[in-house]
């Protein structure tokens, strides 16, 4: 197709990238350091790092990685923990090294994490200690050589430290006993800064992070994620984001979990370049701590997904916040609903630009240029040195606003599934061209839109529904607080829509969520069953589960 997104291009973008300027990821703070010795890098539990600290702590994590674990490049570590400062020390110290990293969801059951320890062929993990008991279970089922065990508090100092570890461990009692011979993170640490960090010589087909997929479709299978594919997405959203970025002034508040590779690249990655201050939030569930941290820190930008947006936007405490800032908000991971748009706007006086990504493309494929003033809902435009195609079943080419299948090709695309050749020739083809299992159209200008997952798809008496339709309406009813679009099995239908609901005002009914669809929505399309729920369950980034609803 031809690249007709080129013309909606903001004049200050430009429509190709170089990437060949940096040989690894580790050259981005290696930068940062010289820009912005003592800009703060990162912020948690009320403890800044500047770049400078950043640097040599990562180096000294490096160190310890050489001289006491005698980890080489191309051995695995794995990183299991959510947002705190141990992130980006152990991130850019295995970088430095050349060591691989494997991101694990800390909220893993113990076969799932048996599964990406054996599959990835990790050497080491760093866990926090509140997980160690789910390690424990599959110990002798895994080939770790080393355990490095970190607290919550470990990156503070002093008192602090003693105070935030005695609180979690024998006052919320959110350590569960076990028996796991560990080493200390703080003993590392110390030991590292002993130690002479020797460097390393990594390039860009070197292999950055083995990023494993939700396992949605099956069987978890690890994304090959090389430095050129990092860097190369890095460069790409930095080009379409950095000329409306203030350099060396951008406070971020990253919520979404820095194992997840939108906030790996765009929160952690991109924002070091551009000098940028990140706030991480350990536990963005809890709304009072949330918010008063965001109260802290005069943000500038955050990212998201839609359910925080929406939660945030039904708190009081965060309506009660200064947006003065406030200059950008990106949406991704899911769709992003009108309605919690127009929430979002209307609290902070900002719209939420959505962006469109996968783990295998690095993850940015398409965002929202970032002039645009109110939510379009689009995904946007293909990002610099990306090429889309609009391919039916039987991979032919469609055209302009034609529903099918999106294929993408670009220097972010994975490099495939680790020792899985069958099912990267699944997605990948002979060209290069990457399956996304997405339904989209193009218009004429070149923005993209989301129909829906491909597997996610009902069919009602042969007729396509596609559940993010349903879901923008219904969640356009004032007493709806979250919705999610399923099929049911139907005997004479195939398949009916089926609503699941979260009220937000306790008096709404099935009969008031009919008639509001019956508003907006032609007859095969109108939901049939309706259930309430408490809550909708939900991956750790807070992405809902149809599959789980389905079951």
């Amino acid at each position: 197709m031809e690249p007709v997104w080129f013309n909606s291009y903001p004049k200050e973008v430009s429509k190709t990238i170089d990437f060949s300027q940096y040989s690894s990821l580790s050259d981005i703070l290696k930068e940062s350091v010289v820009n912005y010795p003592e800009r703060p890098a990162v912020s948690n539990l009320g403890v800044t790092l500047s770049y400078s600290e950043l640097d040599k702590k990562s180096s000294d994590f490096a160190a310890y990685l050489q001289k006491e674990l005698g980890m080489q490049k191309g051995d695995k570590l794995a990183l299991m923990m959510p947002n705190l400062l141990q992130y980006p020390i152990a991130l850019y110290g295995a970088l430095k090294a050349g060591v691989v990293i494997v991101n694990v969801n800390p909220l893993y059951t113990p076969r799932e994490l048996k599964h990406q320890l054996n599959d990835s062929g990790a050497n080491a993990i760093l866990l926090l200690e509140n997980f160690a008991n789910t390690l424990e279970e599959v110990i002798d089922e895994v080939q770790l050589k080393h355990i490095i065990l970190t607290n919550v508090g470990d990156a503070c100092s002093g008192l602090k430290k003693f105070i935030v570890n005695f609180a979690v461990k024998y006052i919320k009692k959110m350590i569960p006993a076990h028996s796991v011979s560990v080493i200390k993170f703080t003993d590392a640490m110390s030991q590292g800064s002993t130690l002479q960090f020797e460097p390393v010589s990594v390039e860009q087909q070197d292999t950055a992070f083995l990023q494993y997929t939700g396992g949605t479709t099956g069987v978890s299978k690890g994304a090959v994620l090389s430095h050129r594919n990092m860097i190369a997405n890095l460069m790409q959203t930095d080009a379409w984001m950095r000329p409306f970025l203030e350099l060396g002034k951008e406070t971020i508040i990253t919520a979404l979990p820095l194992y997840h590779i939108f906030s790996l690249t765009v929160n952690c990655l991109l924002f070091t370049r551009a000098g940028g201050h990140s706030i991480l939030i350990t536990n963005p569930r809890d709304m009072k701590g949330f918010c008063k941290t965001l109260q802290q820190y005069p943000f500038t930008a955050i990212t998201g997904v839609n359910t925080l947006f929406n939660g945030l936007c039904n708190t009081n405490a965060f309506k009660a916040l200064d947006f003065s800032k406030l200059r950008l908000t990106i949406g991704g991971g899911m769709a992003v609903q009108k309605s919690v748009s127009d929430a979002w706007e209307k609290v902070t006086g900002v719209p939420i630009l959505e962006g469109y990504g996968l783990t295998e493309t690095s993850p940015v494929v398409s965002m929202n240029p970032l002039n645009a003033k109110t939510y379009s809902g689009t995904i946007g435009l293909p990002v610099p040195n990306t090429d889309i195609q609009i391919r039916d079943d039987n991979n032919n080419q469609l055209g302009f606003k034609e529903a099918g299948e999106l294929w993408v090709k670009g220097p972010q695309v994975m490099e495939g599934y680790l020792n899985r050749p069958d099912e990267t020739a699944k997605v990948i083809d002979d060209g290069g061209w990457l399956a996304t299992g997405d339904i989209a159209t193009i218009d004429e200008a070149g923005y993209l839109r989301i129909v829906d997952r491909k597997k996610d798809m009902i069919l009602v008496s042969g007729f396509n529904v596609y559940p993010n339709e349903i879901e923008d309406i219904v969640a356009l009813h004032a007493g709806v607080l979250e919705v999610a679009a399923i099929g049911e099995p139907d005997e004479i239908k195939g398949e009916v829509v089926k609503i699941c609901v979260v009220k937000k005002e306790p008096e709404i009914t099935e009969e008031d969520l009919i008639k509001h669809c019956r508003e907006h929505l032609t007859g095969y399309k109108i939901p049939k069953v309706v259930e309430f729920y408490d809550e909708l369950p939900k991956t750790n980034v807070g992405k809902i589960l149809r599959k789980e609803l389905r079951k």
